[in-house]
């Protein structure tokens, strides 16, 4: 397959809340080195904005960030605002807040509830924002989300966010947060080499309310922010071979036809790489070879 001319739309478009979404879009956290945070060598910065900036040129309108994504050299947020600052009218951006990361770069204690505020208004500094379109509630091991998710339904409250998701959680999470202000998206972590009975059920659940769900790591699978693996299934590559695509194509391909209701946020610093990602958004898998890769899905490898 070509992705020369295929743009972010091949895939259709999605709701988050109010706000309308093509599928594919974009992840921030590979945009700061070779590997995410500290452990890879820093980005350069001029071609992580070109990068930004050739996604918003291919339909891109869905990108997902946080505060916590840096390395040595490079932010993140900084590299989006500096990039499409002042942002156009239809860009979503969508961060987290739960993680921190001290000025060294190493995992501190994660967010108390009093403390979210200020990991709002951290992000919507580095983003040059006043407000933000979309805050997910990264789970932190709690298990109640309750007074973390509230403290951030008071902010939405005052119009420093403009809609409520919630990431890493369990089917009980959703309902709990549901109780309290609504939930646009969801976050897990999902892809072909991962399976999990609780994501699994969370993902219908989405589907049947309408709510995004929205995979991580699903290309990177176990690798999570490491540089993803240069091997692969043979069924996977040879659904890969079949349409002339590349293995990652055909995870993202398998992962969008899980339902309509998912968004995917492949990431990456790679101009090349950015242009495979979206152009999967067009990648059609027969019958067939999607029962293959649920076979490969369901033993988890």
């Amino acid at each position: 397959m070509t992705s020369e001319t295929i743009t972010a739309d091949a895939a259709g478009t999605w709701q988050l809340g109010d706000l309308t979404v093509n599928r594919v879009g974009f992840g921030a956290m590979r945009l700061t080195g070779s590997a995410a945070f500290h452990l890879g060598a820093p980005s350069d910065r001029q071609r992580s904005i070109s990068v930004v900036r050739r996604a918003i040129e291919l339909g891109v309108n869905h990108i997902d960030t946080a505060a916590f994504y840096f390395s040595a050299l490079r932010s993140a947020n900084e590299i989006i605002n500096s990039a499409l600052s002042p942002h156009a009218d239809d860009l979503v951006i969508v961060t987290k807040v739960g993680p921190f990361r001290n000025y060294s770069g190493e995992w501190a204690a994660s967010a108390r509830p009093e403390d979210l505020r200020g990991h709002v208004e951290e992000n919507l500094r580095q983003l040059g924002r006043d407000h933000l379109d979309v805050v997910n509630l990264r789970r932190m091991r709690q298990d109640s989300i309750a007074e973390h998710f509230g403290a951030l339904a008071e902010l939405r409250e005052e119009g420093l966010i403009r809609h409520l998701g919630i990431s890493d959680v369990e089917p009980r999470h959703l309902a709990e947060a549901q109780a309290i202000a609504p939930v646009v998206c969801v976050q897990n972590r999902f892809g072909l080499d991962s399976y999990d009975p609780s994501t699994e059920e969370l993902l219908r659940i989405c589907g049947e309310q309408g709510i995004a769900f929205v995979p991580f790591y699903a290309v990177a699978g176990d690798r999570g922010p490491r540089p993803a693996a240069t091997t692969h299934h043979d069924a996977v590559l040879a659904v890969a071979r079949a349409h002339g695509a590349t293995p990652t194509q055909v995870r993202l391909a398998w992962t969008l036809r899980q339902g309509p209701h998912i968004l995917a946020i492949p990431g990456t610093g790679n101009p090349d790489h950015l242009e495979e990602n979206v152009a999967a958004g067009a990648l059609r898998l027969t019958d067939e070879e999607a029962a293959t890769l649920d076979v490969l899905h369901r033993k988890g490898d």
